[in-house]
């Protein structure tokens, strides 16, 4: 009856009396099957109380004359009907149930673009192993932590170019990430305008009712022919909020190894007035971070607050199945009337 429904069964069917039929109900009072363990006591003290009040005679018998028959066996059928009895009230007291429980997710994913700066720049080691390796490690755990939402990519340089496109195919946009390079966009430069751009154009035909694109960067817009601000007003226009997030320290950072093997320092500046004025346009929230940790606890805030409406409902049938074992206890009553009341009755007293 595993494989089988239990409605399909019919209710005088032994399947009722099999191990896996247990094993699959729910009790509603479960305790109640302890009682089980009362039966044999009652019929100890039962065995007892009949033997000290029946009358019994004094008759002398070889011990040749003792011959065991079958039909002895069958001064027991009364018991055991009696005690099959107590056992299908105890099991029907205890409620057998079959529970069927099913839930319904329902969500509306969000629209999500990641826009990573690719330049000479994101090699400075003030982020270990560096800060584009750093930057490629949390969009990793950010993709990680989403449900349902679609996810595009975009890389930039001195100029900008659409990796992925919005998917929720998150095995493929972990193979994307992995594969980005500081030698995949030839000219130098920062176009921050540019990869603004291409990202809203990615984004401009979703429905999606919530467009966000998280922008990381180290530099100044550089390079490009679209003024980051037009481009962000752009974007805006598109309803899509955007967060930026300006990563690395200000002033002298360490920068790969002279001839010697010594850490080589150079100077490094940021434009953090435009990515604030970019995340003000976008409605979003501008972020300064300076160190691995900073930059996880970052992505982590975005994470909380851009999260998809999530609907949950559970539906619960449950079937009992009681009556099925109070039948049963119908049957065995009658059967153990019948052996009292007729011939077998005879046999047991013989």
């Amino acid at each position: 009856m595993v494989e089988q429904s239990f409605n399909e069964v019919s209710w005088f069917s032994v399947e009722w009396f099999h191990p896996a039929t247990f094993q699959n109900f729910t009790w509603e009072y479960a305790t109640v099957l302890f009682l089980l363990f009362a039966i044999p006591f009652l019929f100890g003290v039962r065995w007892v109380i009949y033997s000290r009040i029946k009358q019994k005679l004094s008759i002398a018998l070889n011990k040749k004359d003792f011959k065991w028959e079958a039909s002895t066996l069958f001064r027991f059928i009364p018991n055991i009907l009696l005690a099959l009895t107590y056992t299908m009230i105890i099991v029907a007291l205890a409620r057998p149930q079959k529970t069927n429980e099913k839930s319904e997710q329902w969500t509306e994913g969000i629209d999500i673009m990641l826009v990573i700066d690719t330049s000479e720049s994101m090699q400075i080691e003030d982020f270990k192993p560096n800060r584009l390796e750093a930057a490629k490690g949390v969009a990793r755990e950010f993709i990680a932590g989403r449900f349902q939402d679609r996810i595009g990519l975009v890389v930039f340089s001195g100029d900008a170019y659409s990796k992925s496109p919005l998917t929720t195919d998150y095995q493929l946009l972990y193979t994307y990430i992995d594969d980005i390079s500081f030698d995949q966009i030839e000219s130098r430069g920062t176009a921050i305008g540019s990869a603004l751009a291409v990202g809203t154009n990615r984004m401009r035909e979703s429905e999606s009712k919530s467009k966000v694109l998280i922008l990381l960067s180290d530099g100044e817009n550089t390079a490009g022919n679209i003024d980051p601000i037009t481009a962000a007003e752009l974007a805006n226009a598109y309803d899509i909020k955007i967060y930026t997030i300006a990563i690395g320290k200000e002033g002298k950072v360490p920068f790969g190894t002279d001839f010697f093997g010594r850490t080589r320092y150079i100077e490094n500046t940021l434009d953090e007035t435009t990515l604030r004025e970019i995340a003000k346009i976008g409605n979003g929230s501008f972020y300064r971070v300076s160190n691995n940790s900073a930059l996880e606890e970052v992505f982590a805030i975005i994470d909380g607050l851009e999260k998809a409406e999530i609907k949950e409902t559970h539906f619960k049938d449950t079937t009992d199945f009681y009556h099925i074992y109070l039948k049963w206890a119908i049957v065995f009553f009658l059967l153990w009337m019948l052996a009292k009341t007729t011939f077998i009755s005879n046999v047991l007293q013989d």
